[in-house]
């Protein structure tokens, strides 16, 4: 089961303009949750990680009833939405306040997120995170250590113009590595900020391989575990960076 966490900058977006996202992996036979949660300007951080993490502890309490194992649970974000999984992700705060850690999930995927933004340089973002005065221990990049061992896909554009792959999806990928983290890295031509997650619509896949490569990732760590999904995929040849190729 993967559950997904949709972008927008922390102040847009809505689990029904994300359809096309759940139709790609639940074709595949992955079950695919994918919660609302609140956005600026009702709440600012971290009340969004909040909501999250109890979105999280709803499914483990109730995949049992969509025919999912607790023991196979991915969460996934694109955007704003990659940077809430790696916060419940590398960040126990979140959700052990919900009785689970990071080792509840099998793994994690984030699509060109942002894991190292500050100074935050987007006006309509400064707010949401108390520009100037940010919060201590606020970004990915902070928890990156012995204990971030819940394997990782990393997925980005090679010319995000809204962000910086090299920064954020590289550096974190670097950090993780070092760490000793078991991950997959992805860069991708062809696809841009958005298009990296639209290419997971059918008439868009074309675009870049990246539904096949998430795919792919979720059943190995799932065969890892012992447990077998619908998902037919050949084990991923490296678990280092790789381009993909957007053709």
């Amino acid at each position: 089961m993967v559950v997904f966490l949709y972008g927008g900058s922390w102040n847009s977006g809505r689990r029904e303009e994300y359809r096309f996202l759940g139709e790609a992996l639940a074709s595949a036979g992955v079950l695919t949750v994918i919660p609302d949660y609140r956005l600026y300007p009702e709440v600012t951080y971290p009340s969004f990680l909040e909501d999250n993490a109890r979105a999280v502890a709803w499914v483990f309490q109730h995949i049992h009833r969509y025919g999912g194992n607790p023991q196979n649970v991915f969460l996934m974000g694109h955007s704003a939405g990659a940077y809430n999984a790696a916060m419940l992700a590398l960040d126990p705060r979140w959700l052990g306040a919900r009785g689970l850690s990071p080792a509840s999930l099998r793994g994690w995927i984030g699509l060109a997120g942002p894991y190292d933004f500050y100074p935050i340089t987007y006006r309509n973002v400064r707010p949401i995170f108390h520009h100037p005065d940010y919060p201590a221990r606020s970004q990915p990049v902070d928890f990156v250590g012995d204990d971030s061992q819940v394997p990782v896909f990393l997925g980005a554009a090679r010319h995000d113009h809204l962000v910086d792959p090299k920064r954020n999806t590289e550096g974190l990928a670097t950090l993780l590595r070092g760490a000793g983290t078991p991950g997959v890295e992805r860069i991708y031509t062809g696809v841009g900020h958005q298009t990296l997650i639209g290419a997971f619509a059918r008439t868009l896949r074309w675009m870049a391989p990246v539904r096949q490569d998430v795919l792919r990732f979720i059943a190995q760590e799932s065969q890892s575990s012992g447990v077998r999904t619908a998902t037919a995929a050949a084990p991923v040849a490296s678990r280092s960076r790789d381009s993909g190729s957007g053709r």
